[in-house]
């Protein structure tokens, strides 16, 4: 930025295996987002390595990076990102029109999609006619509607109420594990955290520690008011 230098990401390793719930935890201007951006392909680093299944998504170009995107990764918004214009099925079955999958299996496989998150009957209703939760619904459902390897959710429940937020990411975990995905979520909510399999907390673009849930839930029952 001008003649300042900002290290968003300082010194960062981190191993993820496939299937696991893992949770980018820390508070704003942590490195969290920097760090999802970046696993994503979405920014590159100016040093270091990033592999996703041996592949070097660090050295892709943008054409490589962004079929390896359609492929394999989906992605759950804060605020869902979903075309107002779109019934909520168009907007679950983007993901396939880049695929080259027909009208009518893309149909088939959103409208199932839908019914697996709860959103059976609201086919038809565009995002302006939906609730918070249900947008975000939408969303989770065309993340998961291609069968990602990976999903990236950044703060998926910052815009809901506390009870909506409970029934988003039970469902988001639930359709991960049912499908086998890695779920990797960005937030800064501890109590999305304990739901989490490994929980790595970022402070000042550094990893400060990584932990179990187990050990994760047993630090906080027993100091509830503490930073990490």
């Amino acid at each position: 930025m001008g003649d300042e230098k900002v290290v968003a990401l300082d010194s960062v390793s981190l191993e993820i295996f496939r299937g696991e719930v893992v949770c980018l935890l820390g508070v704003s201007g942590s490195g969290k987002s920097t760090f999802l951006n970046m696993l994503a392909g979405l920014e590159k680093p100016t040093k270091g390595d990033i592999h996703i299944g041996g592949i070097p998504v660090h050295k892709l170009n943008e054409e490589q990076i962004t079929l390896f995107r359609q492929k394999n990764i989906g992605f759950i918004f804060q605020s869902y990102n979903l075309l107002p214009m779109l019934t909520a099925l168009e907007n679950v079955s983007l993901p396939l029109i880049f695929q080259g999958i027909g009208k009518t299996e893309r149909e088939r496989s959103s409208r199932k999609i839908m019914e697996m998150v709860g959103l059976k009957g609201f086919e038809n209703r565009t995002p302006p006619r939906m609730s918070g939760g249900q947008q975000q619904r939408v969303g989770i459902a065309r993340a998961i509607v291609g069968n990602p390897k990976i999903i990236f959710a950044d703060e998926p429940t910052g815009n809901l109420d506390t009870h909506t937020s409970k029934d988003i990411l039970d469902l988001l975990i639930r359709m991960a594990r049912e499908n086998q995905q890695t779920l990797i979520i960005v937030t800064h909510d501890r109590s999305i955290a304990r739901c989490a399999d490994k929980i790595v907390t970022l402070e000042d673009g550094n990893i400060i520690n990584i932990k179990s849930r187990e050990e994760y839930n047993r630090h906080e029952d027993k100091n509830p008011n503490d930073e990490e």
